[in-house]
């Protein structure tokens, strides 16, 4: 513990910035194809899904960061923040699915995104203490499902674009592996979990502009 009223306030504080401009985000993200007028049902249900998880992500990962509690009550928060990765991998598939992916594979994809996601979220509800390097494997594993769509993906996204949602796949990664390089029980004021945060926001920033610009042509 590295202050009295917050547990982690670097990992805590950032995170809620993440969160607030994640809300402003799915707000302008709703604004904008409503104002242009290029909007239709895939892109405003896969906006509101990939705007929602965003903001549990990073509401979820504050509120854990910062809290003060008895161990029981952390260990709750701390499922909870690790469950809600699973929900933005599989938050951030569902527009790319669903708005650029042809019919069937759109929804063989997200059928398979969110069970994965689903089961991701029981593992980590029954086992929250698995090794790091297993947790972040799992993680990465299931955001580079994505190389199995590249192919109709290339057909419809521009080089530049998917050299975007690569680098966006790519800062998650190195904040996945840097999450494995923290030691355990040896938590600074700032340190490898804050690098880790701080690849995390990166990553969604990348993907956030990725599904504005390229997927839903803004």
């Amino acid at each position: 513990m590295t202050n009295s009223k917050f547990r982690e306030p670097f990992s805590g504080f950032s995170h809620m910035v993440g969160a607030i401009i994640s809300l402003l985000g799915l707000c302008f993200l709703l604004f904008a194809q409503l104002h242009s007028n290029n909007y239709n049902i895939y892109t405003l249900i896969s906006t509101v899904i990939f705007g929602i998880s965003l903001i549990l992500l990073y509401t979820a990962s504050s509120v854990y960061h910062l809290t003060v509690a008895k161990d029981s009550m952390i260990n709750i928060l701390r499922k909870i923040d690790h469950a809600m990765i699973f929900v933005l991998i599989a938050g951030t598939y569902t527009p790319i699915c669903l708005v650029l992916l042809e019919t069937p594979i759109r929804y063989y994809m997200l059928a398979i995104i969110w069970t994965v996601a689903i089961m991701g979220i029981l593992f980590k509800l029954y086992w929250i203490n698995c090794p790091s390097w297993l947790s972040s494997s799992i993680y990465i594993a299931m955001g580079w499902m994505a190389i199995f769509i590249f192919n109709p993906l290339s057909k419809v996204v521009s080089s530049r674009g998917l050299s975007i949602l690569v680098i966006g796949g790519v800062l998650y990664t190195i904040g996945g592996i840097i999450y494995c390089l923290e030691k355990k029980g040896k938590h600074r004021t700032f340190g490898a979990h804050e690098i880790f945060h701080i690849f995390v926001l990166l990553g969604s920033f990348t993907h956030y502009y990725f599904i504005y610009r390229y997927v839903f042509n803004l």
